[in-house]
């Protein structure tokens, strides 16, 4: 606050809101969870759910709250907090903050749309990213935000087995770099380099038999959150 404010509050202070990216892979294709707007302004445009952060209820807080509303699966899902977006003219009605949040779980099921929303439903992601489909606000740029992040977050932490619903196996596991990464990866490397990480996979001692080829280990996420070394993206993918 400058010397000349008088220590008094803005007359006209911004909103604040959260909006939640929350990524799911079905049918191998990464998905993110859009609603189609019922109100002004962009009504009928699909956005990113979301929305006005209640008095007395932090962020955090508030995140949690969209995210069981949208879901009914907060406890299940990793979710953490993306960025802040605060330009002027973001939102039409008046200065709105937002803060972004990630989510992502294992093959989630159909939304339900809420109170404000006309429907909502799960979506490609690459023609949203891509400029194909419009988004309201500025949500695109969240969204390119955000699968940025996933992708770096696959390189460094143990993230990726959120994707998967226990037990999994190691070729679950790399369907999840791939989809997430777009570009598929060598099968051997891969499994060697996750079984030989330290705390990033723990086997169940079970197998799953498939109606042809081997029977396959079954694994539980371990209790690591930093991956060393890193599962670079460059590293282990083979060309098309």
């Amino acid at each position: 606050m400058s010397e000349n404010s008088g220590g008094r509050r803005p007359a006209d202070p911004a909103a604040v809101t959260v909006d939640l990216v929350i990524f799911t892979i079905r049918g191998d294709e990464l998905r993110v969870l859009l609603v189609e707007r019922g109100n002004a302004p962009y009504r009928g445009r699909l956005a990113l759910p979301g929305g006005y952060v209640r008095p007395g209820e932090g962020l955090d807080e508030a995140a949690r709250r969209e995210l069981a509303e949208e879901t009914g699966l907060d406890g299940r899902l990793h979710l953490e907090q993306l960025r802040a977006y605060g330009d002027p003219d973001r939102d039409p009605r008046g200065r709105v903050v937002t803060v972004a949040y990630l989510a992502f779980g294992p093959d989630l099921p159909v939304p339900v749309a809420g109170s404000d929303a006309r429907a909502a439903r799960w979506e490609a992601v690459e023609p949203l990213v891509s400029g194909t489909t419009p988004l309201a606000f500025d949500h695109a740029d969240i969204l390119r935000d955000a699968l940025e992040r996933a992708r770096a977050r696959l390189e460094y932490t143990t993230v990726a087995a959120a994707f998967c619903a226990e037990p999994f196996t190691v070729a679950d596991l790399r369907k999840v770099y791939e989809v997430v990464w777009g570009a598929p990866l060598d099968p051997s490397n891969f499994r060697r380099k996750v079984t030989r990480a330290e705390g990033f996979l723990e086997p169940t001692g079970g197998r799953r038999v498939p109606e042809a080829g081997r029977p396959a280990a079954l694994y539980r996420r371990g209790p690591a959150k930093a991956l060393s070394p890193p599962l670079l993206r460059s590293g282990d993918q083979v060309s098309r």
